[in-house]
C-alpha cells in the first residue's frame, strides 16, 4: 500500500487541501483560470434568455432615453472637443503631448498622416482621444438615466445566476480558513479603502485622476484598468461576502489569499467596463461572472470545511482513546 509524502506546511500558501475528489477537479480547474469567469459570464448573458430578458426589460426604457440624449451631445460636441484635445496635444509644454513617439504634420487630417512608434495610422490621435472623452460622456448620460435599475438589473442576475445552479440561500456557509499560515493584513489599509470606496473618492479618483490617465493614446486604457483591477473585483463579490457573513478582516485575508487572482478578474473586467457605452452591458455580465466564481469558492470552502471536521473527529476520537488507555 502506497504512503503519500507528508507535506511541508512551513510554506503558507501552500495547503493540504489543494488535492480535491473528482467532483471538485472541474472547478478547480476553472479557478485556477479566473479571467475566464469574465468570458463565461458574458456569454451566459448574451444566450441565457433567463438573464438578458429580465435585465432588458428593466433597462430598457432608461436606456432608450440615455442614447437619445447622449447622441444629441455627441453631435453637438463632437468637433468643438476634438479641436481643444488636438491643440493640447500638439502643445510641446502639455504633459499629455505625445511628440515622442508621434510625428505630426501641419495638415494631417483624420486619415493616417500620422505614425505611431513608425506605424502608419487610420486615424489621427486626437481623433482617438476625442472618441474616448465622448463615449466615456455618453456613457455618463446613459448611466444618469439608468440609475438605480442598472443596480436592480445587476442583483437580479446575480440571483438568477446562483438560482441557476441549483443553489438557494443555505449555500453560503460561514467562512472557513484555507490556509495553515493565513497572511497578515493591515487593518489601517483597509479603513483607508473603505474612505476611498465613499461616493465621493470614488469619483474624484475615477474621473479626474484615473479618467485622463485612460485616454493616454492606446496604453491608458491598460494601466487605468490595472489600477482598478483589485477594487472591481471585490466590488463584484460584495455579494458574496455578504452572503457569508464575512467580517472586514474575513474579506481581506480572503482577498489577499487570492490577490493575483482578483487581480487577473478584476484587469479584464475593468478593461471590459471602460470600453465606452457598451461596458455597461459588462457590469452587468461581469457580475454573472462574479457569481459563477463565487458558486466555485463556496464548493471549494464546503470541501475545507468538511475536511476540517472529519480531521478535528479523527483527533477527538484519538485523544478520547489514549485517555481511555491510561
Amino acid at each position: 500500500m502506497s504512503v503519500e509524502p507528508a507535506l511541508d506546511h512551513s510554506v503558507s500558501h501552500l495547503s493540504k487541501y489543494d488535492e480535491v475528489p473528482q467532483e471538485l477537479q472541474r472547478a478547480m480547474l476553472r479557478l485556477n483560470f479566473p479571467s475566464s469567469y469574465v468570458v463565461v459570464g458574458a456569454y451566459r448573458l448574451f444566450t441565457d434568455k433567463s438573464l438578458y430578458v429580465p435585465v432588458w426589460n428593466k433597462c430598457r426604457n432608461g436606456a432608450r432615453r440615455g442614447l437619445i440624449c447622449g447622441f444629441a451631445w455627441m453631435c453637438t460636441s463632437y468637433n468643438f472637443q476634438r479641436r481643444i484635445i488636438k491643440a493640447v496635444l500638439t502643445n510641446p509644454s502639455s504633459i499629455f503631448s505625445v511628440r515622442y513617439i508621434t510625428r505630426f504634420t501641419e495638415t494631417a487630417d483624420d486619415l493616417s498622416h500620422e505614425t505611431l512608434f513608425g506605424f502608419r495610422l487610420p486615424f489621427s490621435i486626437s481623433t482617438y482621444v476625442a472618441i474616448l472623452l465622448v463615449g466615456s460622456q455618453v456613457t455618463s448620460i446613459i448611466t444618469f438615466f439608468l440609475a438605480r435599475n442598472i443596480r436592480i438589473a445587476r442583483q437580479r442576475a446575480w440571483d438568477q445566476t446562483v438560482a441557476s445552479r441549483g443553489k438557494g440561500p443555505d449555500f453560503w456557509q460561514p467562512y472557513v480558513e484555507e490556509w495553515d499560515l493565513p497572511p497578515t493584513v493591515n487593518e489601517r489599509w483597509g479603513r483607508l479603502d473603505r474612505i476611498f470606496k465613499m461616493w465621493f473618492w470614488k469619483v474624484i479618483i475615477h474621473k479626474v485622476i484615473l479618467l485622463p490617465l485612460s485616454l493616454y493614446p492606446f496604453v491608458g486604457t491598460f494601466i487605468a484598468a490595472a489600477f482598478k483591477g483589485v477594487s472591481t473585483a471585490q466590488d463584484l463579490h460584495k455579494p458574496y461576502f455578504a452572503a457569508k457573513k464575512m467580517s472586514p478582516h474575513q474579506e481581506a485575508v480572503f482577498i489577499e489569499e487570492r490577490k493575483w487572482d482578483y487581480r487577473m478578474f478584476g484587469f479584464v473586467a475593468a478593461l471590459l467596463e471602460g470600453l465606452p457605452v457598451v461596458g455597461l452591458i459588462f457590469t452587468v455580465s461581469n457580475r454573472i461572472g462574479a457569481a459563477m466564481w463565487a458558486h466555485d469558492l463556496e464548493k471549494r470552502q464546503h470541501y475545507v470545511a468538511a475536511q476540517r471536521q472529519c480531521t478535528t473527529s479523527v483527533i477527538g476520537h484519538s485523544n478520547g482513546f489514549e485517555v481511555v488507555q491510561t
